[in-house]
């Protein structure tokens, strides 16, 4: 009885919000997890004075003002200052436009708070903005988990959440979010194994380094038609799966850093034709460099480094047409072909076993190395490769049915009987009539085209249902701002990199393990 008094409430306060009007928002946050399930009345009241352009706008009211007054504990730069009043619109770092579903709708679009510095977690009525296409809170202080109420987010596309302090198992949260194509995690703290579905996921850019998740690279890598996978020092080891060799329509940049990988490289790598950047240092892939590699034709950085590799460099690998930076330091290679000379910066084939070379490991060292068995890359028991299957065809439309056949012809007029005797003169009979003409020949039958689709214009975006209700999680004890990071921003489309600088000069057999930066911003500083 409480309940349904409760859902009925709900009912009338959003019926009487719509556009406008007062009190407090209800928000539906059943089924969200983390605290108690139901409706519960939002800590935000509306001035029923207010007219705001769409529902959407208000729900966006309840939200932020939410979030700045509830979940935002510095916001040293005051970007949210100005978060006041019914002009949504005008807020720092919301940018409002019309929906796509319905032009004469206002909604809140994007919300960039990049590099605010802005200490807090995020409150579960970040839901609301379910009209959100871009969330950009890369380098603040944010910290906790992410709200189950983000699957409201239908339509984000972009989400970065890059160099913060979220915490916790990965976000299973962006698997609910159906229009994401680009998705930013690198820089916090995140731990525990990636689920496989996130690589069924139809994605452009997956950056997930710099984390805490240990897991193996799942075999369906494959299936994901990203142009960016950065998946840097986090702990995999194993294999990296041959299935990778089903990414070659899409896969531009691919960045295993720091990984724990102790296998082969599978030769299926050189299929990917588009690959441009290939990083696999500081693992400890063993083996030779495979041949295969030669079919990289776009690729233009090459890092090996810090390896068990071991015989000789194939010339095919220097003698590709794009190549301008290959280091293989830190390795056990044997032989260097001269046309490595153009693409091998200085030092970056340091501390092999390449003879008439100066920085190399000790006669020793290589003797010790050589006189081991050569690896054998199927015991690692990688699985092989299997080509991505092909897309089911699509269903043909059913057979027209065949063509009734043409009418028959008239049959010819029969004969009148001779008469018995001549009769008087009478007009002469009626020509006969002309010969039909032959049936046309029957016309070839083509199966009809499919019908167009009928476009309805989408239905609009549900109203966000009121958000479950959570308490809110107990304040984070976040440490003081770090120093402000004049860096660029995290790219939000394709991001170049470029190969790391090569070690400084160490007379240690295997330095240790550095990180290479790749225009991430660093990991804030902790007091």
């Amino acid at each position: 009885m409480i309940r349904a008094a409760l859902l009925l409430l709900a009912v009338l306060a959003a019926a009487a919000g719509a556009g406008g009007g007062g009190g407090a928002a209800a928000l539906d946050f059943s089924g969200d997890g983390g605290g108690e399930e139901g409706v519960r009345t939002a800590a935000v009241e509306v001035d029923p004075s207010w007219r705001f352009p769409s529902r959407s706008i208000r729900d966006a009211y309840v939200a932020l003002q939410t979030w700045k007054r509830y979940a935002i504990f510095s916001d040293p730069r005051d970007l949210t200052a100005n978060w006041v009043g019914p002009e949504v619109c005008n807020y720092t770092g919301v940018y409002c436009a019309p929906l796509p579903s319905d032009p004469g709708v206002l909604a809140v679009a994007g919300l960039d708070l990049n590099h605010g510095d802005i200490a807090g977690y995020l409150p579960p009525e970040l839901g609301l903005l379910a009209d959100l296409a871009l969330l950009h809170l890369n380098s603040n202080r944010l910290c906790g988990v992410l709200p189950r109420t983000l699957r409201h987010l239908r339509i984000l596309h972009e989400l970065d959440l890059s160099n913060n302090r979220f915490v916790g198992k990965f976000p299973e949260v962006v698997l609910d979010m159906p229009a994401l194509r680009f998705l930013d995690l690198r820089f916090n703290e995140f731990e525990g194994s990636v689920p496989s579905a996130l690589f069924d996921r139809p994605l452009d850019a997956i950056f997930l380094n710099h984390n805490r998740f240990r897991f193996r690279i799942p075999d369906n890598i494959g299936n994901s038609p990203v142009s960016a996978l950065v998946l840097a020092h986090n702990s995999f080891g194993g294999c990296l799966p041959a299935s990778v060799a089903n990414m070659s329509g899409t896969l531009n940049e691919l960045l295993l850093i720091n990984n724990g990988l102790n296998s082969c490289l599978p030769p299926e790598i050189g299929r990917l034709r588009e690959l441009t950047v290939l990083d696999v240092s500081f693992n400890q892939i063993a083996g030779p460099l495979p041949q295969e590699v030669a079919g990289l034709r776009k690729l233009e950085q090459l890092d090996v480094a810090h390896n068990l590799l071991s015989g000789p460099i194939p010339q095919a690998v220097c003698a590709l047409p794009r190549l301008k930076n290959f280091t293989f330091a830190y390795n056990f290679f044997t032989a260097e072909p001269p046309a490595c000379a153009r693409v091998v910066p200085r030092d970056s084939d340091r501390d092999n076993c390449l003879p008439n070379r100066s920085a190399q490991r000790t006669p020793q060292q290589c003797a010790a190395f050589y006189s081991r068995p050569p690896a054998n890359c199927a015991a690692f028991q990688c699985k092989p490769f299997v080509p991505a299957s092909p897309p089911p065809p699509s269903p043909t439309p059913p057979s027209p049915p065949p063509p009734s056949p043409p009418p028959p012809s008239p049959p010819p007029p029969s004969p009148s009987p001779p008469p018995p005797s001549p009769p008087p003169p009478s007009p002469p009979p009626p020509s006969p009539p002309p010969p039909s003409p032959p049936p046309p020949p029957k016309p070839v039958h083509h199966p009809p085209p499919p019908p167009k689709p009928v476009h309805h214009p989408p239905p609009p975006p549900p109203a966000p249902q009121p958000h479950p209700s959570c308490p809110p999680p107990p304040p984070c004890a976040c440490p003081p701002p770090p120093p402000y990071y004049p860096g660029p921003l995290p790219p939000v489309s394709q991001a170049s990199y470029g190969s790391p600088p090569p070690p400084p000069y160490n007379p240690d057999p295997l330095p240790p393990v550095t990180w290479a930066e790749y225009g991430s911003p660093p990991p804030p500083l902790r007091q």
